[in-house]
């Protein structure tokens, strides 16, 4: 089964890495880093990206005409969605524990971040009884 794992994080919360000091935010990537390689040599890790923040974001839908209109910035947002991990994994326990693991990432000092990570299960087509 696949998992998608998306690290919300707080808008203006712990999770604000730029203001990080550089020893802890070296210590932050290279946990991400080790724990991308780590899933991987178990054969669980499917894909992994950390993304822009907020401030770069957009919102895009089809105008009548079918081009893209668009909308944002949305600083008003209370959180936002940091990074995310694709896993294949034999139960949703062993996809909860993954969660766990990335939730403890440090912060600064070296502190757990015990950031909020939304566990979905990623559908390979509709469920059996639509169609």
């Amino acid at each position: 089964m696949k998992y998608m794992l998306m690290m919300n994080t707080p808008t203006g919360g712990a999770y604000q890495v730029a203001t990080w000091p550089k020893k802890d935010l070296q210590a932050h990537i290279g946990f991400m880093m080790n724990f991308a390689k780590k899933l991987g040599a178990a054969g669980e890790l499917v894909g992994a990206e950390g993304l822009a923040g907020p401030d770069q974001a957009k919102r895009v839908r089809a105008g009548e005409d079918g081009k893209p209109i668009t909308d944002g910035v949305f600083p008003e947002s209370k959180e936002f969605l940091a990074g995310y991990w694709i896993v294949e994994v034999d139960s949703p326990e062993r996809a909860y524990a993954i969660a766990a693991e990335a939730s403890a990432a440090p912060g600064p000092g070296g502190k757990p971040l015990n950031l909020s990570i939304e566990v979905r299960q990623v559908m390979s087509g509709p469920p059996p009884d639509t169609m």
